[in-house]
């Protein structure tokens, strides 16, 4: 069985460290895979660049992906899994600040499986998070073809 490796990809290093934090005190010991931008998150899916390397046949359980990214925004960069067959039905979680309505609009029209607007109160995030990985990392099923390419 391969490992459940949460993707996040977050270029904030602060919201970075609440995120990884807030992993720690949900108890959510799962691998993460951290990508700082947008054209990184790619190159870690599609095996390129950087992530040349890495094992294409073990794909994040889920991506948490933030929407104002640098390089390749978050919206561009959910256009390209929902694209391409071998993450297609890979679960998507936007993980943002943004309370612009049109980006939940597109979002989800894009294909994006859930919307988190994070909470500015640390221990609404903790739960948050803690939510999240019991939901995405447990009890989801998760379709075997987003497991291999």
């Amino acid at each position: 069985m391969n490992p459940k490796i949460i993707l996040l990809v977050e270029d904030n290093p602060n919201d970075r460290e609440l995120t990884l934090l807030a992993f720690q005190h949900g108890h959510i010991g799962n691998e993460v895979a951290l990508a700082i931008d947008g054209a990184e998150a790619l190159e870690y899916l599609f095996c390129e660049g950087r992530h040349a390397h890495r094992d294409g046949s073990v794909m994040p359980a889920v991506v948490l992906l933030d929407l104002k990214l640098p390089k390749v925004d978050g919206l561009a960069v959910l256009r390209a899994i929902r694209a391409d067959p071998r993450t297609r039905l890979l679960p998507v979680v936007i993980l943002t600040s943004s309370k612009e309505e049109q980006d939940l609009f597109n979002s989800y029209s894009l294909g994006a499986n859930s919307y988190i607007r994070k909470p500015v109160d640390f221990d609404k995030f903790n739960e948050s998070i803690r939510q999240l990985g019991l939901y995405w990392l447990v009890i989801n099923e998760v379709p075997p073809s987003t497991l291999t390419p």
